[in-house]
Protein backbone atom coordinates (compact mmCIF):
# COMPACT_ATOMS: atom_id res chain seq x y z
CA UNK A 1 0.00 0.00 0.00
CA UNK A 2 1.25 3.44 -0.49
CA UNK A 3 1.67 5.79 2.11
CA UNK A 4 -0.29 8.81 1.95
CA UNK A 5 1.06 10.86 4.43
CA UNK A 6 0.15 12.31 8.18
CA UNK A 7 -1.42 15.15 6.84
CA UNK A 8 -3.92 13.36 4.57
CA UNK A 9 -4.97 10.47 7.02
CA UNK A 10 -5.84 14.03 9.31
CA UNK A 11 -7.45 15.83 6.52
CA UNK A 12 -9.84 12.88 5.79
CA UNK A 13 -10.94 11.73 9.07
CA UNK A 14 -11.20 15.36 10.04
CA UNK A 15 -13.38 16.78 7.23
CA UNK A 16 -15.05 13.31 6.45
CA UNK A 17 -16.43 12.85 9.95
CA UNK A 18 -17.54 16.83 10.52
CA UNK A 19 -19.06 16.41 6.72
CA UNK A 20 -21.34 13.22 7.97
CA UNK A 21 -22.08 15.20 10.78
CA UNK A 22 -23.91 17.90 8.38
CA UNK A 23 -25.24 15.51 6.54
CA UNK A 24 -26.75 13.42 9.64
CA UNK A 25 -28.30 16.60 10.55
CA UNK A 26 -29.99 17.44 7.23
CA UNK A 27 -30.97 13.53 6.90
CA UNK A 28 -31.86 12.62 10.09
CA UNK A 29 -32.68 15.38 12.16
CA UNK A 30 -34.11 17.84 9.88
CA UNK A 31 -37.18 15.36 9.44
CA UNK A 32 -37.42 15.57 13.52
CA UNK A 33 -37.62 19.47 13.66
CA UNK A 34 -39.56 19.68 10.65
CA UNK A 35 -41.85 17.20 12.39
CA UNK A 36 -41.66 18.44 16.21
CA UNK A 37 -41.75 22.58 15.28
CA UNK A 38 -44.45 22.68 12.66
CA UNK A 39 -45.93 19.48 12.24
CA UNK A 40 -44.82 18.46 9.08
CA UNK A 41 -46.54 15.53 6.77
CA UNK A 42 -45.18 12.61 5.74
CA UNK A 43 -45.63 14.34 1.91
CA UNK A 44 -43.43 17.82 3.72
CA UNK A 45 -40.54 15.54 4.18
CA UNK A 46 -40.80 13.64 1.27
CA UNK A 47 -40.80 16.66 -0.64
CA UNK A 48 -37.61 18.34 1.36
CA UNK A 49 -35.95 15.12 0.98
CA UNK A 50 -36.63 15.21 -2.68
CA UNK A 51 -35.54 19.30 -2.95
CA UNK A 52 -32.49 18.49 -1.45
CA UNK A 53 -31.38 15.41 -3.47
CA UNK A 54 -32.36 17.69 -6.54
CA UNK A 55 -29.96 20.71 -5.32
CA UNK A 56 -27.09 18.56 -4.06
CA UNK A 57 -27.16 16.77 -8.13
CA UNK A 58 -27.31 19.95 -9.83
CA UNK A 59 -24.70 21.77 -6.99
CA UNK A 60 -22.34 18.55 -7.64
CA UNK A 61 -22.43 18.86 -11.36
CA UNK A 62 -21.57 22.73 -11.57
CA UNK A 63 -18.77 22.96 -9.28
CA UNK A 64 -17.25 19.40 -9.60
CA UNK A 65 -16.87 20.67 -13.05
CA UNK A 66 -15.60 23.70 -11.91
CA UNK A 67 -13.00 22.57 -9.62
CA UNK A 68 -11.73 20.32 -12.52
CA UNK A 69 -11.60 23.36 -14.77
CA UNK A 70 -9.37 25.00 -12.59
CA UNK A 71 -7.43 22.36 -11.07
CA UNK A 72 -8.23 23.62 -7.23
CA UNK A 73 -9.90 21.67 -4.51
CA UNK A 74 -8.21 23.24 -1.31
CA UNK A 75 -10.50 26.09 -1.79
CA UNK A 76 -14.01 24.96 -2.74
CA UNK A 77 -13.69 22.51 0.25
CA UNK A 78 -12.50 25.03 3.01
CA UNK A 79 -14.51 27.93 1.60
CA UNK A 80 -17.48 25.85 1.59
CA UNK A 81 -17.16 24.30 4.97
CA UNK A 82 -17.22 27.51 6.55
CA UNK A 83 -20.44 28.96 4.27
CA UNK A 84 -21.79 25.49 4.86
CA UNK A 85 -20.88 25.95 8.87
CA UNK A 86 -23.19 29.55 8.90
CA UNK A 87 -25.83 28.34 6.55
CA UNK A 88 -26.17 25.80 9.17
CA UNK A 89 -26.53 28.01 12.21
CA UNK A 90 -28.99 29.72 10.04
CA UNK A 91 -31.92 27.11 11.14
CA UNK A 92 -31.90 28.49 14.85
CA UNK A 93 -33.81 31.67 13.52
CA UNK A 94 -36.76 29.14 12.14
CA UNK A 95 -39.12 29.24 14.69
CA UNK A 96 -42.64 29.52 15.38
CA UNK A 97 -42.39 32.72 17.43
CA UNK A 98 -39.76 33.85 15.40
CA UNK A 99 -41.56 33.39 11.88
CA UNK A 100 -45.16 35.05 13.88
CA UNK A 101 -42.86 38.68 14.46
CA UNK A 102 -41.62 38.66 11.08
CA UNK A 103 -44.68 37.96 9.37
CA UNK A 104 -47.63 38.53 11.71
CA UNK A 105 -49.94 38.50 8.37
CA UNK A 106 -48.86 34.78 7.82
CA UNK A 107 -52.16 32.47 8.11
CA UNK A 108 -50.40 29.70 9.49
CA UNK A 109 -46.59 30.05 10.98
CA UNK A 110 -46.44 26.29 11.10
CA UNK A 111 -46.87 25.91 6.82
CA UNK A 112 -44.47 29.20 6.38
CA UNK A 113 -42.04 27.36 8.43
CA UNK A 114 -42.14 23.62 6.51
CA UNK A 115 -41.37 26.44 3.60
CA UNK A 116 -38.75 28.21 5.22
CA UNK A 117 -36.87 24.59 6.04
CA UNK A 118 -37.01 23.62 2.93
CA UNK A 119 -35.73 26.84 0.98
CA UNK A 120 -32.99 26.89 3.66
CA UNK A 121 -32.41 22.70 3.65
CA UNK A 122 -31.58 23.71 -0.49
CA UNK A 123 -29.62 26.60 0.04
CA UNK A 124 -27.11 24.34 2.94
CA UNK A 125 -26.97 21.77 0.71
CA UNK A 126 -25.59 23.93 -2.22
CA UNK A 127 -23.06 24.98 0.23
CA UNK A 128 -22.37 21.24 1.37
CA UNK A 129 -22.64 19.82 -1.89
CA UNK A 130 -20.14 21.85 -3.15
CA UNK A 131 -17.26 21.49 -0.40
CA UNK A 132 -18.02 17.36 0.26
CA UNK A 133 -20.04 15.84 -2.52
CA UNK A 134 -18.09 17.75 -5.54
CA UNK A 135 -14.80 18.88 -3.91
CA UNK A 136 -14.04 16.81 -1.23
CA UNK A 137 -14.82 13.54 -2.83
CA UNK A 138 -12.59 14.48 -5.94
CA UNK A 139 -9.97 15.37 -3.76
CA UNK A 140 -9.95 11.65 -2.16
CA UNK A 141 -9.80 10.06 -5.28
CA UNK A 142 -7.38 12.27 -7.13
CA UNK A 143 -4.73 11.59 -3.65
CA UNK A 144 -5.31 7.82 -3.53
CA UNK A 145 -4.99 4.93 -5.92
CA UNK A 146 -5.48 0.89 -6.02
CA UNK A 147 -3.25 0.23 -3.34
CA UNK A 148 -4.88 2.84 -1.09
CA UNK A 149 -7.86 3.23 -1.92
CA UNK A 150 -9.92 0.85 -0.05
CA UNK A 151 -8.26 1.16 3.30
CA UNK A 152 -9.00 5.41 2.74
CA UNK A 153 -12.50 4.55 1.56
CA UNK A 154 -12.81 1.92 4.84
CA UNK A 155 -12.34 5.34 6.90
CA UNK A 156 -14.62 7.63 4.81
CA UNK A 157 -17.75 5.37 4.77
CA UNK A 158 -17.30 4.52 8.59
CA UNK A 159 -17.80 8.19 9.29
CA UNK A 160 -21.29 8.41 8.94
CA UNK A 161 -22.14 6.31 11.46
CA UNK A 162 -19.47 7.83 14.00
CA UNK A 163 -21.42 10.95 12.83
CA UNK A 164 -24.67 9.55 13.76
CA UNK A 165 -22.49 8.92 17.57
CA UNK A 166 -21.25 12.66 17.43
CA UNK A 167 -24.73 14.17 16.81
CA UNK A 168 -26.96 11.56 19.35
CA UNK A 169 -24.76 12.57 21.74
CA UNK A 170 -25.34 15.95 21.23
CA UNK A 171 -28.64 15.68 21.45
CA UNK A 172 -28.38 13.62 24.69
CA UNK A 173 -31.28 14.90 27.07
CA UNK A 174 -32.08 17.56 24.31
CA UNK A 175 -36.13 18.64 24.11
CA UNK A 176 -36.56 18.01 21.01
CA UNK A 177 -40.20 19.35 21.36
CA UNK A 178 -38.21 22.84 22.69
CA UNK A 179 -37.68 25.24 20.09
CA UNK A 180 -34.85 26.82 22.24
CA UNK A 181 -32.93 23.42 22.31
CA UNK A 182 -33.24 23.25 18.68
CA UNK A 183 -32.17 27.30 18.24
CA UNK A 184 -28.51 26.12 20.80
CA UNK A 185 -28.64 22.64 18.66
CA UNK A 186 -27.88 24.59 14.83
CA UNK A 187 -25.91 27.29 16.01
CA UNK A 188 -23.03 24.53 18.45
CA UNK A 189 -23.18 22.74 15.07
CA UNK A 190 -23.00 25.33 12.60
CA UNK A 191 -20.13 26.87 14.60
CA UNK A 192 -18.01 23.10 14.52
CA UNK A 193 -18.32 22.92 10.62
CA UNK A 194 -17.29 26.57 9.67
CA UNK A 195 -14.26 25.89 12.17
CA UNK A 196 -13.23 23.31 10.19
CA UNK A 197 -13.38 24.88 7.36
CA UNK A 198 -10.67 27.30 8.18
CA UNK A 199 -8.51 24.12 9.57
CA UNK A 200 -8.62 23.27 5.78
CA UNK A 201 -6.96 25.80 5.05
CA UNK A 202 -3.94 24.56 6.77
CA UNK A 203 -3.81 20.78 6.46
CA UNK A 204 -5.13 19.94 2.89
CA UNK A 205 -2.73 19.53 0.15
CA UNK A 206 -3.55 20.15 -3.21
CA UNK A 207 -3.81 17.44 -5.78
CA UNK A 208 -1.19 17.76 -8.70
CA UNK A 209 -4.22 18.34 -11.60
CA UNK A 210 -3.75 18.08 -15.48
CA UNK A 211 -5.92 20.46 -16.28
CA UNK A 212 -3.94 21.20 -19.97
CA UNK A 213 -5.75 20.61 -23.53
CA UNK A 214 -9.19 20.52 -20.70
CA UNK A 215 -12.02 20.89 -22.54
CA UNK A 216 -14.55 24.11 -21.57
CA UNK A 217 -16.66 23.78 -18.74
CA UNK A 218 -19.84 23.92 -19.78
CA UNK A 219 -18.89 20.52 -21.89
CA UNK A 220 -17.27 19.27 -18.26
CA UNK A 221 -20.71 19.27 -16.81
CA UNK A 222 -22.35 17.19 -18.99
CA UNK A 223 -19.16 14.86 -19.98
CA UNK A 224 -20.31 12.39 -18.04
CA UNK A 225 -23.41 11.74 -19.68
CA UNK A 226 -22.41 11.35 -23.22
CA UNK A 227 -23.11 8.30 -24.73
CA UNK A 228 -19.12 7.92 -25.74
CA UNK A 229 -17.70 7.93 -21.88
CA UNK A 230 -20.38 5.73 -21.30
CA UNK A 231 -19.43 3.22 -23.04
CA UNK A 232 -15.53 3.49 -22.71
CA UNK A 233 -16.75 3.20 -18.70
CA UNK A 234 -19.27 0.28 -18.32
CA UNK A 235 -18.14 -1.11 -15.01
CA UNK A 236 -18.85 2.60 -14.01
CA UNK A 237 -21.97 3.33 -14.70
CA UNK A 238 -23.48 -0.39 -13.85
CA UNK A 239 -21.63 0.13 -10.68
CA UNK A 240 -23.60 3.10 -10.11
CA UNK A 241 -26.56 1.88 -11.40
CA UNK A 242 -26.76 -0.76 -8.35
CA UNK A 243 -25.65 1.72 -5.94
CA UNK A 244 -28.60 3.94 -6.90
CA UNK A 245 -30.65 0.98 -5.73
CA UNK A 246 -29.11 0.05 -2.06
CA UNK A 247 -29.51 4.35 -1.87
CA UNK A 248 -33.38 3.35 -2.64
CA UNK A 249 -33.32 0.91 0.11
CA UNK A 250 -31.83 2.96 2.66
CA UNK A 251 -33.68 6.17 1.92
CA UNK A 252 -37.16 4.47 2.02
CA UNK A 253 -36.37 3.99 5.84
CA UNK A 254 -33.72 6.24 6.98
CA UNK A 255 -35.86 9.96 7.26
CA UNK A 256 -38.41 8.15 9.92
CA UNK A 257 -35.58 6.29 11.72
CA UNK A 258 -35.50 8.68 14.83
CA UNK A 259 -39.41 9.25 14.38
CA UNK A 260 -39.80 5.06 14.40
CA UNK A 261 -37.86 4.78 17.39
CA UNK A 262 -39.83 7.42 19.51
CA UNK A 263 -42.99 7.80 17.83
CA UNK A 264 -43.83 3.83 16.99
CA UNK A 265 -41.55 2.16 19.80
CA UNK A 266 -41.53 4.65 22.19
CA UNK A 267 -37.74 4.07 22.75
CA UNK A 268 -37.42 8.06 24.51
CA UNK A 269 -33.71 6.41 25.37
CA UNK A 270 -33.23 5.34 21.91
CA UNK A 271 -29.35 6.75 21.95
CA UNK A 272 -28.42 4.23 24.11
CA UNK A 273 -29.16 1.33 22.04
CA UNK A 274 -28.17 3.34 18.83
CA UNK A 275 -24.68 4.40 20.24
CA UNK A 276 -23.04 0.76 21.21
CA UNK A 277 -24.74 -0.14 17.70
CA UNK A 278 -22.76 2.71 16.10
CA UNK A 279 -19.55 2.05 17.73
CA UNK A 280 -19.39 -1.55 16.51
CA UNK A 281 -20.78 -1.03 13.16
CA UNK A 282 -17.77 1.76 12.64
CA UNK A 283 -15.31 -0.57 14.25
CA UNK A 284 -16.42 -3.18 12.07
CA UNK A 285 -16.69 -0.88 8.40
CA UNK A 286 -12.99 0.16 9.52
CA UNK A 287 -11.60 -2.56 8.82
CA UNK A 288 -14.10 -4.02 6.07
CA UNK A 289 -12.76 -1.38 3.64
CA UNK A 290 -9.25 -3.19 3.59
CA UNK A 291 -10.97 -6.41 2.35
CA UNK A 292 -11.94 -5.15 -0.74
CA UNK A 293 -8.82 -4.41 -1.46
CA UNK A 294 -7.62 -7.70 -0.60
CA UNK A 295 -10.78 -10.17 -1.68
CA UNK A 296 -12.55 -7.44 -4.53
CA UNK A 297 -16.14 -6.59 -5.06
CA UNK A 298 -18.21 -9.56 -5.04
CA UNK A 299 -16.84 -11.62 -2.29
CA UNK A 300 -16.94 -8.10 -0.17
CA UNK A 301 -20.98 -6.87 -1.36
CA UNK A 302 -22.80 -10.36 -0.67
CA UNK A 303 -22.03 -10.05 3.29
CA UNK A 304 -22.65 -6.25 3.46
CA UNK A 305 -26.45 -6.98 1.96
CA UNK A 306 -27.03 -10.02 4.08
CA UNK A 307 -26.14 -8.17 7.10
CA UNK A 308 -28.62 -5.07 5.82
CA UNK A 309 -31.07 -7.46 4.90
CA UNK A 310 -30.93 -9.47 8.30
CA UNK A 311 -31.37 -6.25 9.83
CA UNK A 312 -34.36 -5.35 7.99
CA UNK A 313 -36.18 -8.66 9.01
CA UNK A 314 -35.71 -8.15 12.39
CA UNK A 315 -36.97 -4.77 12.55
CA UNK A 316 -40.21 -6.28 10.67
CA UNK A 317 -40.67 -8.69 13.17
CA UNK A 318 -39.42 -7.50 16.21
CA UNK A 319 -39.75 -4.55 18.51
CA UNK A 320 -38.20 -5.81 21.99
CA UNK A 321 -35.39 -3.35 22.77
CA UNK A 322 -32.64 -6.82 22.23
CA UNK A 323 -33.77 -7.48 19.18
CA UNK A 324 -34.20 -3.86 18.38
CA UNK A 325 -30.55 -3.33 19.24
CA UNK A 326 -29.61 -6.62 16.61
CA UNK A 327 -31.66 -5.15 14.04
CA UNK A 328 -29.55 -1.52 14.57
CA UNK A 329 -26.12 -3.08 14.58
CA UNK A 330 -27.18 -5.63 11.46
CA UNK A 331 -28.73 -2.39 9.45
CA UNK A 332 -25.80 -0.20 10.05
CA UNK A 333 -22.86 -2.46 9.55
CA UNK A 334 -24.60 -3.40 6.18
CA UNK A 335 -25.68 -0.01 5.62
CA UNK A 336 -22.19 1.24 5.98
CA UNK A 337 -20.01 -1.64 4.39
CA UNK A 338 -21.90 -1.54 1.54
CA UNK A 339 -21.16 1.96 1.23
CA UNK A 340 -17.29 1.58 1.63
CA UNK A 341 -17.60 -1.88 -0.88
CA UNK A 342 -19.62 0.83 -3.61
CA UNK A 343 -17.64 3.55 -2.88
CA UNK A 344 -14.01 2.11 -3.53
CA UNK A 345 -15.16 0.45 -6.28
CA UNK A 346 -16.88 3.52 -7.90
CA UNK A 347 -13.42 5.47 -7.15
CA UNK A 348 -11.66 2.60 -8.53
CA UNK A 349 -13.40 2.97 -12.06
CA UNK A 350 -13.38 6.90 -12.12
CA UNK A 351 -11.07 8.10 -14.97
CA UNK A 352 -7.84 9.83 -13.92
CA UNK A 353 -7.78 13.27 -13.64
CA UNK A 354 -11.63 13.91 -14.15
CA UNK A 355 -12.78 12.43 -10.49
CA UNK A 356 -14.73 16.11 -10.28
CA UNK A 357 -17.00 16.16 -13.22
CA UNK A 358 -17.76 12.64 -12.15
CA UNK A 359 -18.97 13.50 -9.00
CA UNK A 360 -22.30 14.85 -10.26
CA UNK A 361 -22.77 11.36 -11.88
CA UNK A 362 -22.05 9.63 -8.40
CA UNK A 363 -24.48 12.53 -6.79
CA UNK A 364 -27.23 11.34 -9.23
CA UNK A 365 -26.73 7.79 -8.81
CA UNK A 366 -26.18 8.38 -4.35
CA UNK A 367 -28.35 11.01 -3.76
CA UNK A 368 -30.49 12.03 -6.87
CA UNK A 369 -32.30 9.10 -8.01
CA UNK A 370 -32.64 7.26 -3.94
CA UNK A 371 -33.54 10.76 -2.49
CA UNK A 372 -36.63 11.04 -5.16
CA UNK A 373 -37.40 7.68 -5.33
CA UNK A 374 -36.90 6.29 -1.89
CA UNK A 375 -39.02 9.05 -0.37
CA UNK A 376 -41.71 8.68 -2.32
CA UNK A 377 -41.58 5.02 -1.73
CA UNK A 378 -41.62 5.21 2.02
CA UNK A 379 -44.59 8.15 1.69
CA UNK A 380 -46.69 5.81 -0.53
CA UNK A 381 -45.91 2.62 1.98
CA UNK A 382 -47.18 5.38 5.20
CA UNK A 383 -49.76 6.61 3.62
CA UNK A 384 -52.40 4.53 5.85
CA UNK A 385 -50.17 5.06 9.00
CA UNK A 386 -51.65 5.71 12.44
CA UNK A 387 -52.59 9.21 13.57
CA UNK A 388 -52.03 11.15 16.78
CA UNK A 389 -53.89 14.53 17.87
CA UNK A 390 -51.24 16.40 19.74
CA UNK A 391 -51.69 18.95 22.52
CA UNK A 392 -51.71 21.74 20.34
CA UNK A 393 -54.45 19.86 18.45
CA UNK A 394 -52.20 19.07 15.19
CA UNK A 395 -52.05 15.94 13.61
CA UNK A 396 -49.17 13.80 13.56
CA UNK A 397 -48.68 10.24 11.83
CA UNK A 398 -46.45 7.39 13.39
CA UNK A 399 -43.87 5.61 11.32
CA UNK A 400 -44.17 1.61 10.76
CA UNK A 401 -42.95 -1.66 9.89
CA UNK A 402 -43.91 -0.72 6.48
CA UNK A 403 -40.51 1.00 5.38
CA UNK A 404 -38.13 -1.64 6.30
CA UNK A 405 -40.21 -4.56 4.05
CA UNK A 406 -40.71 -2.07 1.16
CA UNK A 407 -36.69 -1.03 2.20
CA UNK A 408 -36.04 -5.11 2.20
CA UNK A 409 -37.88 -5.17 -0.97
CA UNK A 410 -35.70 -3.08 -2.45
CA UNK A 411 -32.51 -4.32 -1.34
CA UNK A 412 -33.26 -8.05 -3.02
CA UNK A 413 -33.40 -5.91 -6.50
CA UNK A 414 -29.68 -5.17 -6.51
CA UNK A 415 -28.89 -8.75 -6.07
CA UNK A 416 -29.65 -9.64 -10.12
CA UNK A 417 -27.37 -6.83 -10.51
CA UNK A 418 -24.00 -8.01 -8.97
CA UNK A 419 -22.96 -10.21 -11.50
CA UNK A 420 -23.26 -8.34 -14.80
CA UNK A 421 -20.49 -5.97 -12.14
CA UNK A 422 -18.57 -8.61 -11.42
CA UNK A 423 -18.46 -10.18 -14.57
CA UNK A 424 -17.34 -6.29 -16.49
CA UNK A 425 -14.67 -5.91 -13.89
CA UNK A 426 -13.07 -9.41 -14.22
CA UNK A 427 -12.84 -8.34 -18.21
CA UNK A 428 -11.36 -4.83 -17.35
CA UNK A 429 -8.67 -6.68 -15.56
CA UNK A 430 -7.99 -9.44 -17.78
CA UNK A 431 -6.94 -6.45 -20.77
Amino acid sequence: MNKLGRKFWLALTVFSLVGQVAWVIENMYFNVFIYKMFAASPSDIAAMVTASAVAATVTTLLIGALSDKLGKRKIFISGGYILWGISIAAFALLRVDVISSVIPAAASAASVGITFVIVLDCVMTFFGSSANDACFNAWLTDSTDQTNRGAAEGINAMMPLLAILVVFGSTLGMDNSDPRAWSVFFGIMGAVVLLIGVLGFFIIKEPRLDTAGGENYFANIFYGFRPSVIKDNKTLYVSLGAFAVFGISIQIFMPYLILYYTEALRLDNYVFIMAPAVILAAVATLFYGRLYDKFGFLKTVLPALAALGVGYLLFCFFTNTALVFAASLLMMCGYLCGMAVFGALIREYTPENKAGRFQGLRIVGQVLIPGIIGPFIGQKVLANAQKVIGSDGTEAFIPNQNIFVAALVAALVILPVLIPIARLIKKEKSQ
